[in-house]
């Protein structure tokens, strides 16, 4: 094969990524055209090329993979989104018995919920979620 042959694969394979594959050609044929380029300028075995393109295509898709995990990470940090967890902060309940300093069961919205309070809460107050632990509301009573 020679590096027209590399240049040839590389584009079709950009050509492919073009169909809506959602990136999985993309890295393909970039490996494709950088092994045509390389072949250019350094001969090179078929195993080699072959090799080559192999590597290519694993640190490029490495390398991709990495780079959007830490964005989908960020992005998922700010989302609230079917993240009902973070949408139940600042949300603000009456409890309706008295509770002790530690876990008391809470109902809001169509959910009893285990709730964490620092403090001891009299029956009848309002009280807002400050933060979700796992599935434990955080909350605290709401000054007046």
């Amino acid at each position: 094969m020679n590096f027209w042959h590399w240049l040839a694969f590389g584009l079709a394979l950009l050509l492919v990524e073009l169909l809506g594959t959602a990136g999985y050609f993309l890295w393909l044929g970039l490996s494709g055209l950088i092994v045509g380029i390389l072949l250019t300028f350094i001969p090179m075995s078929w195993q080699l090329q072959w090799i080559s393109f192999a590597v290519f295509s694993l640190v490029t898709t490495w390398l991709w993979w990495r780079k959007q995990l830490s964005t989908d990470k960020q992005s998922d940090d700010q989302r609230e989104l079917n993240q009902k967890h973070k949408q139940l902060i600042g949300q603000r309940v009456k409890i309706e018995q008295e509770t002790d300093e530690g876990t008391f069961r809470v109902k809001l919205g169509d959910t009893t919920w285990s709730a964490y309070t620092e403090e001891t809460i009299p029956a009848k107050t309002m009280v807002e979620v400050v933060d979700v632990k796992g599935i434990v509301l955080h909350v605290k009573p709401v000054e007046k």
